[in-house]
């Protein structure tokens, strides 16, 4: 309990009747005074230390507030423990002390936990910080404040640690300034900045004000010649500056700011600032669209992370750094055409985020590995993943994390035959993640809201969700997923009142375009069976054949299966084999579509049959 309610939030005549029964106690009276200062609960060996009577003296009273029903008792005197029956009880006994005498009495308090209960101070810093701030010591309270605050965070228990880190903060602005109170309070704000980014969002305006304070202490001490004794300190504020960038997408500040870090890092020349600056690099990158270049700088952090000595940088730097990194990787090799290596990736990460045990990064992993999940093919398990994720964000209070597996799962309901389920769920998901101040994966998941309301028959709400998805590419520079936005824009072209062949033709050579500038495999083999849907429906089978067999000859991994889906009511599945194409081998494809009730079987141009990628192609 943080303190007792104020006396005027007990009704009079109740806090009168109260009194009286407190005043008829006599000596008693002072014992419940000293109970109440203590907290609803109070335990025998406490109130003993810090209590003038002597023992005789304190049993006895404690059992004449036993008899008045006041206080009730667990377990055997010396070891027990005692609480009030209720918290208005605990109030009016606290509420009768004067002002000095109850700060005295605070004192004594916070004195012999220190002394005595060193355990609980240790371990439960915000016990003895109210004691602290109570009894006036607001210096000393403030570093116990932030220490809870620190505790708080490292355990994921986000919306204790904003409140003790605001309490530290707040102290420590009323304090004349020094240079000790200085690198507190630049350590208490980078700690605050982090809460914020998992219970308000990573954009959100409260997150943002938060670094910006941080960069501003940081500059201050600089100024008078105290750098931060912890230089991750200032690398945290860059990286907290990038991430509002990167949720509010803004593909160049991302870039800028990424390089930034990675030329102070590498100035620096230490392991863990390099190791995050590769991060931040290998992410920058993969979002604007340069994938391939990506990987590299993701290999790199992950040659860099140590877990026994870099997991703890969580609370600095978001989530645990090799989880993130192994999440991203995971979704950069699914780009480039690597399933199975994706799969490994995204299991690993989940892995050592339940070892490591930590919400945020728990909640990180399992977001990102549901996406992996879902592209390649095991819905169920993307399902279990993102429900996981909306129950922990519940318990946690992070909003932006459930407004995330709120548009994943709806997207996973429209793959599921549920579209107009998912429609209201992603349309929920995207108004909760707007106003987290986000707009990361927004083109993303605009693109699968629009081919759900095209399979309703929603032509207008289709347009519009996928011309928001264009423009939001086009103003970000979220470019990782252009290509799939304009095979969506072509889909929807086609399913519309009035087929517009043509134009659904140019965007299927769009996307098949940016895939191959940015090497992003898979959404080439998306664009490609597109593009031989259409053409065999213009009777051009050949082209088909020839058009798919060119990318699905490149996969390398992953061999086994593939299932292709996509468009309104068309099932599609693709059997490889061998076939000579200008005087060279090539794996070629012969199509298997139903479209209704018409069944249209190419003939097989080979002999030898062939395994397919695992790559599965969603919606």
């Amino acid at each position: 309990m943080i303190g007792p309610y104020p006396p005027q939030a007990i009704p009079k005549t109740l806090q009168g009747s109260l009194l009286a029964r407190l005043d008829r106690l006599g000596p008693a009276k002072e014992v419940a005074q000293t109970g109440a200062v203590i907290g609803r609960e109070f335990s025998h060996e406490l109130v003993s230390a810090v209590s003038n009577s002597s023992e005789s003296q304190l049993q006895e009273a404690l059992h004449e507030l036993i008899s008045s029903e006041l206080v009730f008792r667990r377990g055997t005197p010396s070891n027990a423990v005692y609480s009030f029956k209720h918290a208005l009880v605990q109030d009016a006994a606290y509420a009768t002390l004067l002002r000095e005498p109850r700060r005295a009495l605070h004192a004594r308090i916070a004195e012999a936990l220190e002394r005595q209960f060193a355990e609980v101070a240790e371990s439960r810093p915000e016990v003895l910080a109210r004691h602290c701030t109570e009894a006036g010591q607001i210096e000393k309270a403030a570093s116990l404040w932030g220490k809870a605050g620190l505790q708080s965070l490292t355990r994921s228990a986000l919306m204790e640690a904003t409140t003790q880190l605001n309490r530290a903060l707040t102290q420590i602005a009323a304090l004349p300034g020094t240079a000790a109170l200085r690198r507190q309070q630049i350590k208490f704000q980078v700690a605050l900045a982090n809460a914020l980014m998992h219970t308000k969002g990573y954009a959100s305006p409260d997150t943002k004000a938060s670094f910006v304070q941080a960069r501003s202490y940081i500059e201050r001490a600089e100024a008078l010649g105290e750098p931060p004794e912890d230089p991750l300190l200032l690398f945290a504020v860059i990286y907290g500056f990038w991430v509002g960038n990167y949720v509010a997408f803004n593909g160049d500040a991302l870039r800028d700011l990424a390089a930034q870090f990675m030329a102070l890092a590498e100035k620096q020349a230490a392991p863990v600032p390099l190791m995050i600056g590769h991060r931040l690099m290998g992410t920058s990158l993969m979002c604007t669209g340069d994938i391939a270049k990506s990987r590299a700088h993701y290999d790199s952090a992950i040659a860099l992370y140590d877990p026994s000595g870099h997991r703890p940088l969580a609370t600095r730097f978001g989530q645990d750094i090799g989880v993130v990194v192994l999440s991203y990787r995971s979704w950069t090799l699914w780009l480039l055409g690597y399933p199975q290596a994706a799969l490994a990736d995204a299991e690993h990460a989940l892995k050592c985020a339940r070892e490591i045990d930590q919400a945020a990064t728990l909640m990180y992993a399992l977001a990102h590995a549901a996406r992996t999940y879902l592209w390649t093919g095991n819905y169920a398990t993307a399902n279990a993943l993102g429900e996981e994720v909306i129950a922990l964000a519940d318990e946690k209070g992070a909003s932006a994390w459930k407004a995330f597996a709120m548009m994943h799962l709806g997207s996973l309901l429209a793959l599921s035959n549920q579209v107009s389920k998912a429609t209201q769920m992603m349309s929920s998901g995207l108004s909760a993640w707007r106003c987290t101040g986000s707009t990361l994966w927004m083109p993303c998941y605009l693109s699968n809201l629009a081919r759900a309301h095209a399979e309703l028959g929603q032509c207008d709400a289709a347009r519009q969700c996928v011309g928001e998805a264009m423009a939001q590419v086009e103003a970000t520079k979220a470019r990782w997923c252009e290509a799939e936005v304009h095979r969506t824009t072509g889909e929807i072209a086609l399913t519309s009142p009035g087929a517009d062949v043509a134009r659904a033709e140019t965007c299927f050579e769009r996307a098949l375009a940016i895939a191959r500038e940015q090497r992003a495999m898979s959404w080439e083999l998306r664009a490609a069976t597109s593009m031989a849907r259409l053409w065999r429906d213009q009777g051009k089978l050949p082209e088909a054949r020839v058009l798919l067999a060119a990318v699905y000859g490149r996969f390398t991994e992953g061999l086994g299966h593939a299932r292709l889906e996509g468009g309104q009511g068309v099932a599609r599945r693709v059997v490889l084999t061998r076939t000579r194409v200008d005087g060279r081998s090539h794996t070629a494809s012969a199509l298997q579509w139903r479209h209704g009730s018409t069944r249209t079987t190419p003939t097989d141009i080979g002999r030898r049959g062939v395994a397919l990628p695992s790559a599965t192609i969603t919606p």
